[in-house]
């Protein structure tokens, strides 16, 4: 039975207005990823510790593999304390339209608090999911969902997010935030533009990748992420700090791996004010571990891999 939600008072959780949207979201985002391959029993113990962390924001998508039925049942009691977020990797309208309801009947949710154009990674993706975007926020304006946004992985995500902005009218965006990439000057100016944006239309910021150290390449997989994420507590600890630290960023994913769960929900609670020095201290520690542009080129492109076949099967 889940529980319902900690208040702040208890979870000790901080909360940070996600933009226009007006929601005071909890800076720990349940990543429904972590369930892709969990059976209902798993769900319930790791959405049962998120909530009682103070966490009242779920990201999830259909992408996800079982993650949806999983959390159905345990969403529906906690609906009107929940924001809800999905996601879509289609490009036809109709084909938009369905999945979105489709996924509103698995969750057991009559309408979508955040509906999102998922994996726009680049301008030529952006570019060939034009219809999504118009066909999202007409469902907005019909009310299935509340608030419309952009979500992408890869070096090449925040530029293409920018130019989303630009586009439509949206909501939020959702891209990777973590030292290594920080540390990257190209990346980092990119990001950056993409924040100022953000902040001068008042869009929501949420971060994606704060835990994530390097990709699996031919190395045992050992966690249920597409990337391999850090598993100590200092290490995750140091990602998400650093990611909450970046200015304009309101919320970060935790991990897609209900082991690493429990880590980032606990640096999200002890989360605390980053100096200038201490964000540049943590980015050279990182790039000495690997070099810059060895991470940059591989950051992402295994989910990103899977979502292109994902979207050539569901186009």
């Amino acid at each position: 039975m889940v529980r319902p939600l900690a208040g702040d008072s208890v979870s000790g959780m901080e909360h940070r207005r996600l933009g226009r949207t007006e929601h005071h979201s909890s800076v720990a985002i349940f990543g429904g990823a972590a369930l892709w391959q969990g059976g209902a029993a798993q769900a319930e113990v790791a959405f049962g510790a998120a909530l009682d962390a103070g966490v009242n924001h779920l990201d999830v998508a259909p992408q996800y593999g079982a993650a949806q039925d999983v959390l159905g049942p345990l969403v529906g009691p906690v609906r009107d304390q929940l924001f809800v977020a999905c996601k879509t990797l289609r490009r036809n309208p109709d084909g938009v339209r369905a999945q979105m309801e489709d996924s509103l009947q698995r969750l057991h949710c009559d309408t979508f608090d955040l509906y999102q154009v998922h994996a726009v990674t680049d301008l030529d993706e952006l570019d060939a999911r034009a219809d999504a975007f118009e066909a999202i926020l007409a469902a907005r304006d019909e009310g299935l969902c509340r608030w419309v946004g952009v979500t992408g992985h890869e070096h090449t995500a925040p530029a293409a997010h920018l130019e989303a902005l630009r586009r439509y009218d949206l909501d939020t965006v959702m891209f990777p935030v973590n030292p290594r990439l920080w540390s990257d000057p190209d990346y980092r100016r990119d990001a950056e533009a993409l924040l100022d944006e953000a902040a001068s239309r008042d869009v929501g910021v949420m971060a994606i990748k704060a835990a994530a150290a390097r990709p699996w390449g031919d190395r045992e997989r050992t966690a249920t992420t597409w990337y391999e994420p850090y598993v100590t507590a200092d290490d995750v600890a140091r990602g998400v700090g650093f990611a909450l630290s970046t200015p304009g960023v309101h919320a970060f994913c935790t991990p897609g791996d209900t082991e690493v769960l429990p880590l980032a929900l606990a640096a999200a609670k002890a989360v605390g004010p980053w100096s200038a020095g201490q964000r540049a201290a943590t980015m050279a520690e990182v790039a000495r571990a690997l070099t810059v542009a060895g991470a940059i080129s591989v950051q992402g492109v295994t989910i990103a891999s899977v979502e292109r076949r994902t979207r050539q099967t569901h186009r």
